[in-house]
């Protein structure tokens, strides 16, 4: 979830969308990046099916223990594999049939060898035991960690963000994008006084006898590991529900019970309008089974799956402020409708390597736009994304370094917008571009994908040639630059760019008040105009994201 000024620097544009932890610049890789990155050997002989994590939270401590129960698949035949977590956290034992297993530790990374070779196709499992203080964020959820802080009477307010750092900053698990667990229970135990929210459905809670009270909650989806989380403080709890594509939909809202009167009418006034908008676009809701929650979290946000973080502050706009600088985005709360909007990209769709995170982020920011337009037309939506160029820096490629955990730059979120916006002008046919929005979420349905299969699909789908556009809008800083002379009644133009033989179509009016499509080249081509377009009043759709240059 990550624009704004043009003059801010890259690390104030992605604070704006609650994500600098992703947007960190690394030029230079170290063997914890190649472990935490590569989905090597050690990590690709295993397919995760279900994990418990039964964790006990000591808030006074700021610490955290329990356990971990992996259950597994071999996909070939193994006696060691790797599973990760953060190396300040300490690993008491790790069982399997009810023997400790040997273990070795590099970095973030757990190397854990079986008696016997464990074949492929066989089911498994181990148990991991652990202990320790996780890292708490200093700004979460900028930088990941857990969150420790009070709400207005003084009761404890506490949450965990990690996407980028890594779920392994606080429980083990096998962290990369690219292997979803199936299924899976959370069970936090915390102080008997106060309520603990998670992923999926409640299965109720268990009285420890300790002065804890242990919370159960059932993921039956897929969940990818920096979802996992949990929200801790004194709530209160309504639910709703929505008619949507499969049925009914259930809803649950949690926000501190200080806040409860405030909060009802302000998400009521969002949330079904984005359930409806982006039912419409993308397709049903991906978690019928896990339900839709909102729940107030001591940070400004995050996709957490089926349990939306939400810190907004309950005002419009992204606090209060319009990313767009149109006035557009201050009728709607931003963190509501951007994190809920992760929910199809980035939670149904998940980019196997973060490098890929253009995809989370690129669609979920033009998620924005499609609500705009759900709510109030077209145009508006038009002025929004258009209006969201302001914060693109276009000073590096926006996708990342392949197996090191490293993302692409925080140009992702508006660049990605626009990208897909020209996109749809190139299809020109909103009805096939809202198919193929809605195709991506039912062909990758819980699925993990690279970048290359989301740009085949929607380039087969189509029937457009996309690979050079998204070649250089992703892998390149810069957008492309239309060049353009008019001599007497002849328009000359020709793309500057940096993949080889650009030719993406674009429109301009080659009549007056009249956009019609050309398809330049990187070599100067002359086109006819009609009578009365001329220096002054011709025009580039301002709807394709690129840099144009008048020639005298």
């Amino acid at each position: 979830m990550k624009n704004i000024l043009i003059a801010l620097t890259v690390l104030v544009c992605t604070a704006k969308y609650g994500k600098a932890q992703l947007m960190t610049d690394k030029k230079a890789f170290s063997k914890a990046d190649t472990l935490r990155g590569t989905l090597s050997d050690l990590r690709s002989c295993y397919d995760i099916n279900y994990y418990h994590l039964d964790v006990k939270i000591d808030i006074n401590e700021k610490s955290i223990n329990g356990s971990n129960e992996f259950v597994f698949t071999a996909t070939r035949d193994f006696d060691q594999l790797q599973f990760d977590l953060f190396e300040n956290l300490k690993i008491e034992k790790i069982v399997y049939k009810d023997k400790d297993l040997p273990f070795t530790r590099a970095f973030g990374a757990v190397f854990v060898t079986f008696p016997k070779t464990i074949k492929k196709g066989n089911k498994d499992q181990f148990t991991v035991f652990y202990s320790g203080q996780p890292k708490v964020a200093k700004n979460a959820p900028w930088d990941g960690g857990f969150i420790f802080k009070e709400d207005k009477s003084g009761n404890p307010f506490i949450s965990v963000a990690c996407q980028g750092l890594g779920a392994s900053v606080w429980w083990p698990n096998k962290d990369h994008q690219s292997d979803e667990v199936d299924s899976m229970l959370i069970s936090i135990s915390v102080p008997k006084a106060l309520d603990c929210i998670a992923n999926g459905r409640s299965r109720g809670s268990i009285d420890t006898k300790d002065g804890y009270v242990k919370h159960q909650w059932f993921v039956a989806n897929p969940i990818n590991n920096y979802n996992v989380a949990f929200y801790i403080g004194k709530y209160a709890h309504w639910t709703d529900s929505y008619d949507g594509e499969k049925g009914k939909l259930t809803l649950d809202y949690y926000a501190l019970k200080e806040d409860s009167a405030v909060a009802r009418p302000h998400w009521d006034a969002d949330v079904k309008p984005m359930l409806k908008s982006f039912e419409y676009w993308f397709g049903p809701y991906p978690w019928y089974e896990d339900g839709y929650k909102l729940v107030q979290a001591p940070h400004l946000g995050m996709e957490h799956q089926s349990a939306v973080a939400y810190g907004n502050q309950f005002k419009k706009g992204y606090l209060g402020k319009d990313l767009s600088g149109t006035g557009i985005g201050l009728k709607w709360d931003f963190i509501t409708i951007h994190e809920s909007g992760h929910e199809w990209f980035g939670n149904n769709i998940t980019a196997k390597d973060i490098a890929d995170m253009w995809i989370h982020e690129g669609f979920t920011n033009y998620s924005e736009a499609l609500f705009v337009e759900s709510t109030q037309g077209k145009k508006t939506a038009e002025d929004y994304v258009v209006g969201l160029r302001r914060g693109i820096n276009n000073k590096a490629p926006i996708t990342g370094i392949y197996n090191v955990n490293h993302e692409g730059d925080g140009d992702m979120y508006p660049k990605g917008a626009n990208l897909i916006h020209t996109i749809r002008q190139l299809i020109d046919n909103d009805e096939k571009f809202r198919s193929i929005l809605r195709g991506l979420n039912q062909t990758f349905y819980h699925q993990t994908v690279t970048s290359k299969q989301v740009e085949d699909y929607m380039a087969k789908q189509s029937g457009l040639k996309l690979d050079k556009v998204f070649d250089q809008y992703l892998h390149y800083a810069k957008i492309p630059m239309l060049e353009y002379k008019i001599e007497g009644q002849h328009l000359q133009l020709r793309w500057v760019a940096d993949v080889k033989n650009f030719d993406m179509p674009v429109k301009v009016t080659l009549e007056k008040d009249k956009f019609s499509f050309v398809k330049p080249s990187q070599n100067w081509q002359s086109i006819k105009l009609e009578n009365g377009v001329n220096d002054s009043n011709f025009k580039v759709d301002i709807n394709f994201y690129i840099a144009i240059k008048k020639i005298e």
